[in-house]
Protein backbone atom coordinates (compact mmCIF):
# COMPACT_ATOMS: atom_id res chain seq x y z
CA UNK A 1 0.00 0.00 0.00
CA UNK A 2 0.74 3.00 -0.42
CA UNK A 3 2.28 3.73 3.44
CA UNK A 4 3.69 6.94 4.89
CA UNK A 5 6.68 4.65 4.84
CA UNK A 6 7.04 4.36 1.24
CA UNK A 7 6.42 7.96 1.41
CA UNK A 8 9.61 8.71 2.52
CA UNK A 9 12.02 6.38 1.02
CA UNK A 10 13.92 8.58 -1.57
CA UNK A 11 13.02 8.45 -5.12
CA UNK A 12 16.14 7.36 -6.06
CA UNK A 13 15.36 3.48 -4.62
CA UNK A 14 12.04 3.39 -6.53
CA UNK A 15 14.16 4.32 -9.92
CA UNK A 16 17.01 1.69 -8.70
CA UNK A 17 14.03 -1.11 -8.34
CA UNK A 18 12.58 -0.25 -12.15
CA UNK A 19 16.14 -0.78 -13.91
CA UNK A 20 16.48 -3.89 -11.45
CA UNK A 21 13.14 -5.20 -12.92
CA UNK A 22 13.94 -4.42 -16.64
CA UNK A 23 17.27 -6.13 -16.42
CA UNK A 24 19.26 -2.59 -16.55
CA UNK A 25 21.03 -3.61 -13.42
CA UNK A 26 22.01 -6.98 -11.57
CA UNK A 27 20.59 -7.90 -8.26
CA UNK A 28 24.07 -7.72 -6.15
CA UNK A 29 24.51 -3.97 -7.29
CA UNK A 30 20.94 -3.42 -6.92
CA UNK A 31 20.91 -4.59 -3.29
CA UNK A 32 24.50 -2.41 -3.10
CA UNK A 33 22.85 0.07 -4.10
CA UNK A 34 19.84 -0.49 -1.32
CA UNK A 35 22.35 -0.79 1.57
CA UNK A 36 23.98 2.84 0.63
CA UNK A 37 20.81 4.16 2.18
CA UNK A 38 21.37 2.49 5.79
CA UNK A 39 23.15 5.90 6.38
CA UNK A 40 19.73 7.41 6.03
CA UNK A 41 18.24 5.33 8.70
CA UNK A 42 16.57 2.88 6.40
CA UNK A 43 16.93 -1.03 7.16
CA UNK A 44 17.53 -3.28 4.59
CA UNK A 45 14.03 -5.08 5.79
CA UNK A 46 12.39 -1.82 5.30
CA UNK A 47 13.57 -1.04 2.18
CA UNK A 48 12.91 -4.56 0.33
CA UNK A 49 9.77 -4.22 2.22
CA UNK A 50 8.69 -1.56 0.60
CA UNK A 51 10.11 -1.95 -3.13
CA UNK A 52 9.27 -5.81 -3.50
CA UNK A 53 6.00 -7.25 -4.05
CA UNK A 54 3.99 -8.43 -1.24
CA UNK A 55 0.44 -10.23 -2.84
CA UNK A 56 -1.24 -10.33 -0.24
CA UNK A 57 -2.16 -7.04 -0.35
CA UNK A 58 -3.01 -7.42 -4.10
CA UNK A 59 -6.53 -9.23 -4.06
CA UNK A 60 -9.43 -6.60 -4.20
CA UNK A 61 -11.73 -9.58 -5.52
CA UNK A 62 -11.38 -12.78 -3.58
CA UNK A 63 -10.98 -16.06 -6.08
CA UNK A 64 -14.24 -17.49 -4.79
CA UNK A 65 -16.45 -14.27 -5.29
CA UNK A 66 -20.04 -15.18 -5.65
CA UNK A 67 -19.91 -12.97 -8.43
CA UNK A 68 -18.02 -14.51 -10.88
CA UNK A 69 -16.44 -18.13 -12.16
CA UNK A 70 -12.64 -18.52 -13.00
CA UNK A 71 -10.98 -21.21 -14.49
CA UNK A 72 -8.06 -22.18 -15.96
CA UNK A 73 -8.34 -22.38 -20.28
CA UNK A 74 -5.86 -23.78 -22.68
CA UNK A 75 -5.62 -22.20 -26.19
CA UNK A 76 -3.58 -22.97 -29.50
CA UNK A 77 -0.86 -20.42 -30.92
CA UNK A 78 0.56 -22.60 -33.76
CA UNK A 79 2.70 -18.93 -34.29
CA UNK A 80 4.13 -19.00 -30.87
CA UNK A 81 5.03 -21.82 -28.53
CA UNK A 82 2.05 -24.14 -29.61
CA UNK A 83 0.22 -24.07 -26.36
CA UNK A 84 -1.04 -20.90 -23.78
CA UNK A 85 -2.84 -21.11 -21.24
CA UNK A 86 -4.61 -18.49 -18.82
CA UNK A 87 -6.86 -17.39 -16.15
CA UNK A 88 -10.28 -17.11 -17.38
CA UNK A 89 -12.74 -14.56 -14.99
CA UNK A 90 -16.67 -14.69 -16.15
CA UNK A 91 -19.01 -13.33 -14.47
CA UNK A 92 -22.27 -14.84 -13.21
CA UNK A 93 -25.46 -15.14 -13.51
CA UNK A 94 -25.32 -12.32 -16.98
CA UNK A 95 -27.45 -12.85 -20.10
CA UNK A 96 -26.31 -12.26 -23.74
CA UNK A 97 -23.38 -11.34 -24.77
CA UNK A 98 -20.71 -9.50 -22.97
CA UNK A 99 -17.75 -7.37 -24.22
CA UNK A 100 -14.20 -9.33 -23.29
CA UNK A 101 -10.83 -8.01 -22.30
CA UNK A 102 -7.58 -9.92 -22.19
CA UNK A 103 -5.49 -8.40 -19.11
CA UNK A 104 -1.46 -9.16 -19.90
CA UNK A 105 0.79 -9.32 -16.90
CA UNK A 106 4.40 -7.59 -16.23
CA UNK A 107 7.83 -9.17 -17.62
CA UNK A 108 7.53 -11.81 -14.91
CA UNK A 109 4.54 -14.28 -15.63
CA UNK A 110 1.14 -14.87 -14.28
CA UNK A 111 1.49 -13.73 -10.69
CA UNK A 112 -1.72 -12.71 -8.02
CA UNK A 113 -1.77 -9.46 -9.17
CA UNK A 114 -3.17 -9.79 -12.15
CA UNK A 115 -5.45 -12.63 -11.75
CA UNK A 116 -7.03 -10.12 -9.53
CA UNK A 117 -7.05 -7.38 -12.47
CA UNK A 118 -8.68 -10.26 -14.19
CA UNK A 119 -11.70 -10.44 -11.45
CA UNK A 120 -11.77 -7.07 -11.41
CA UNK A 121 -12.84 -6.55 -14.66
CA UNK A 122 -15.18 -9.95 -14.15
CA UNK A 123 -16.54 -8.37 -11.04
CA UNK A 124 -18.19 -4.97 -13.41
CA UNK A 125 -19.42 -7.51 -16.14
CA UNK A 126 -16.09 -8.22 -18.83
CA UNK A 127 -15.25 -11.67 -19.57
CA UNK A 128 -11.67 -11.48 -18.65
CA UNK A 129 -8.69 -13.44 -19.78
CA UNK A 130 -5.09 -13.13 -18.44
CA UNK A 131 -2.49 -15.37 -20.28
CA UNK A 132 0.37 -16.62 -18.79
CA UNK A 133 3.49 -15.78 -20.76
CA UNK A 134 5.15 -18.82 -18.87
CA UNK A 135 3.11 -21.78 -19.37
CA UNK A 136 5.71 -23.28 -21.72
CA UNK A 137 8.23 -23.27 -18.97
CA UNK A 138 5.74 -24.85 -16.94
CA UNK A 139 3.86 -21.35 -15.37
CA UNK A 140 4.58 -18.66 -12.97
CA UNK A 141 6.82 -20.10 -10.46
CA UNK A 142 5.11 -18.18 -7.15
CA UNK A 143 8.43 -15.64 -7.10
CA UNK A 144 8.75 -12.49 -9.81
CA UNK A 145 12.67 -12.74 -9.64
CA UNK A 146 12.32 -16.42 -10.93
CA UNK A 147 9.30 -15.73 -13.01
CA UNK A 148 11.12 -12.47 -14.43
CA UNK A 149 14.55 -14.78 -15.34
CA UNK A 150 11.97 -17.52 -16.92
CA UNK A 151 10.35 -15.06 -19.32
CA UNK A 152 14.11 -13.40 -20.14
CA UNK A 153 15.12 -16.48 -21.75
CA UNK A 154 12.30 -16.76 -23.98
CA UNK A 155 11.58 -16.15 -27.52
CA UNK A 156 10.18 -12.18 -27.38
CA UNK A 157 8.16 -12.65 -31.16
CA UNK A 158 6.85 -16.28 -29.54
CA UNK A 159 5.51 -14.42 -26.84
CA UNK A 160 4.00 -11.95 -28.92
CA UNK A 161 2.64 -14.19 -31.41
CA UNK A 162 1.23 -15.83 -28.06
CA UNK A 163 -0.54 -13.01 -27.24
CA UNK A 164 -1.99 -12.66 -30.66
CA UNK A 165 -3.47 -16.00 -30.10
CA UNK A 166 -4.87 -16.14 -27.07
CA UNK A 167 -6.57 -12.27 -28.41
CA UNK A 168 -8.34 -14.47 -30.59
CA UNK A 169 -8.98 -16.90 -28.58
CA UNK A 170 -10.93 -14.81 -26.15
CA UNK A 171 -12.73 -13.19 -28.36
CA UNK A 172 -14.32 -15.79 -30.37
CA UNK A 173 -15.53 -17.36 -26.65
CA UNK A 174 -18.96 -18.31 -26.97
CA UNK A 175 -20.55 -15.29 -24.94
CA UNK A 176 -18.06 -12.67 -26.32
CA UNK A 177 -20.05 -9.83 -27.91
CA UNK A 178 -16.82 -9.46 -30.78
CA UNK A 179 -15.37 -6.31 -29.20
CA UNK A 180 -12.37 -7.14 -27.54
CA UNK A 181 -10.87 -4.77 -25.48
CA UNK A 182 -6.40 -5.33 -24.00
CA UNK A 183 -5.35 -3.50 -20.84
CA UNK A 184 -1.46 -4.61 -19.69
CA UNK A 185 1.15 -3.54 -16.94
CA UNK A 186 4.71 -2.43 -18.09
CA UNK A 187 5.58 -5.68 -20.26
CA UNK A 188 2.07 -6.12 -20.68
CA UNK A 189 1.48 -2.45 -21.55
CA UNK A 190 3.78 -2.67 -24.62
CA UNK A 191 1.85 -5.93 -25.44
CA UNK A 192 -1.22 -3.85 -25.57
CA UNK A 193 0.83 -1.04 -28.04
CA UNK A 194 1.35 -4.61 -29.83
CA UNK A 195 -1.91 -6.01 -30.32
CA UNK A 196 -3.64 -2.41 -31.46
CA UNK A 197 -0.78 -2.17 -34.08
CA UNK A 198 -0.21 -5.62 -35.63
CA UNK A 199 -3.33 -6.49 -36.40
CA UNK A 200 -5.83 -3.23 -36.83
CA UNK A 201 -8.89 -5.24 -36.64
CA UNK A 202 -7.91 -7.28 -33.75
CA UNK A 203 -8.70 -5.09 -30.70
CA UNK A 204 -11.44 -2.49 -30.20
CA UNK A 205 -9.73 -0.51 -27.17
CA UNK A 206 -6.18 -0.62 -25.91
CA UNK A 207 -5.45 0.49 -21.93
CA UNK A 208 -1.50 0.14 -21.84
CA UNK A 209 -0.25 1.10 -18.55
CA UNK A 210 2.89 2.34 -18.73
CA UNK A 211 3.97 0.39 -21.45
CA UNK A 212 6.27 1.53 -24.30
CA UNK A 213 4.97 1.38 -27.92
CA UNK A 214 5.20 -1.03 -30.54
CA UNK A 215 8.19 -1.08 -33.78
CA UNK A 216 7.65 2.19 -35.42
CA UNK A 217 7.37 0.49 -38.59
CA UNK A 218 4.07 -0.83 -37.12
CA UNK A 219 2.24 1.63 -35.93
CA UNK A 220 0.71 3.07 -39.18
CA UNK A 221 -1.75 0.38 -38.41
CA UNK A 222 -2.97 1.22 -35.10
CA UNK A 223 -7.11 2.09 -35.59
CA UNK A 224 -8.41 1.14 -31.86
CA UNK A 225 -8.73 4.02 -29.80
CA UNK A 226 -5.89 4.13 -26.86
CA UNK A 227 -6.35 5.28 -23.49
CA UNK A 228 -2.16 6.05 -22.43
CA UNK A 229 -1.57 5.61 -18.57
CA UNK A 230 1.84 7.21 -17.00
CA UNK A 231 3.49 7.99 -13.94
CA UNK A 232 5.43 11.11 -14.04
CA UNK A 233 8.01 9.96 -12.67
CA UNK A 234 9.01 6.71 -14.56
CA UNK A 235 11.52 8.54 -16.98
CA UNK A 236 12.28 5.27 -18.76
CA UNK A 237 9.09 5.14 -20.47
CA UNK A 238 7.68 8.27 -20.94
CA UNK A 239 10.76 8.96 -23.00
CA UNK A 240 8.90 7.15 -25.59
CA UNK A 241 6.00 8.82 -25.53
CA UNK A 242 6.58 12.22 -27.51
CA UNK A 243 7.43 10.36 -30.68
CA UNK A 244 4.51 8.05 -30.10
CA UNK A 245 2.08 10.97 -29.69
CA UNK A 246 2.87 11.88 -32.52
CA UNK A 247 2.89 9.56 -34.80
CA UNK A 248 -0.36 8.22 -33.31
CA UNK A 249 -1.47 12.14 -34.25
CA UNK A 250 -0.46 11.21 -37.74
CA UNK A 251 -2.06 8.30 -38.52
CA UNK A 252 -5.47 9.53 -36.56
CA UNK A 253 -5.69 7.38 -33.83
CA UNK A 254 -7.91 8.61 -31.55
CA UNK A 255 -6.26 8.50 -28.09
CA UNK A 256 -6.38 10.05 -24.66
CA UNK A 257 -3.18 10.37 -22.61
CA UNK A 258 -3.48 10.14 -18.83
CA UNK A 259 0.13 11.91 -16.92
CA UNK A 260 -0.75 10.79 -13.16
CA UNK A 261 2.09 13.54 -10.84
CA UNK A 262 4.28 12.04 -8.35
CA UNK A 263 3.58 8.19 -9.66
CA UNK A 264 5.61 5.52 -10.73
CA UNK A 265 6.69 3.29 -12.69
CA UNK A 266 3.95 0.01 -11.88
CA UNK A 267 1.71 2.87 -9.98
CA UNK A 268 -1.26 0.94 -10.13
CA UNK A 269 0.51 -2.56 -8.91
CA UNK A 270 -0.67 -2.50 -5.05
CA UNK A 271 1.66 -5.50 -4.09
CA UNK A 272 4.28 -2.92 -3.94
CA UNK A 273 5.35 0.65 -2.15
CA UNK A 274 5.11 2.07 -5.62
CA UNK A 275 1.33 1.65 -5.31
CA UNK A 276 -0.45 4.99 -5.42
CA UNK A 277 -3.88 4.34 -4.00
CA UNK A 278 -5.59 7.44 -5.07
CA UNK A 279 -4.19 7.22 -8.57
CA UNK A 280 -4.37 4.01 -9.26
CA UNK A 281 -8.06 4.11 -8.58
CA UNK A 282 -9.08 7.07 -10.72
CA UNK A 283 -6.94 5.32 -13.39
CA UNK A 284 -9.12 1.83 -12.85
CA UNK A 285 -11.75 4.14 -13.27
CA UNK A 286 -10.79 5.64 -16.33
CA UNK A 287 -10.33 2.12 -17.49
CA UNK A 288 -13.49 1.04 -17.17
CA UNK A 289 -15.23 4.08 -18.32
CA UNK A 290 -13.64 3.62 -21.71
CA UNK A 291 -14.07 -0.14 -22.24
CA UNK A 292 -17.76 0.69 -21.61
CA UNK A 293 -18.13 3.33 -23.74
CA UNK A 294 -15.63 1.49 -26.39
CA UNK A 295 -16.93 -2.41 -26.02
CA UNK A 296 -20.59 -2.11 -25.40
Amino acid sequence: MNTPLSDHIPQEAFDWYDEYAHDLMDRRTFMKKLGGLAALGFSMAVLTSALLPNYAFAEQVSFNDDDITATYEEFDSPDGYGKGKGYLAVPKNVEGKLPVVLVVHENRGLNPYVKDVARRLAKVGFIAFAPDALFPLGGYPGNDDEGRAMQKTMDRAKIQNDFVAAAHFLKSHANSNGKLGAVGFCFGGYIVNYLAAVDSNLISAGVPFYGTPASESLRKNIKAPLMIQLGELDKRVNASWPQYEQDLKANNVEYTMHMYKGANHGFHNDSTGRYDEKKAELAWQRTIEFFNKKLS
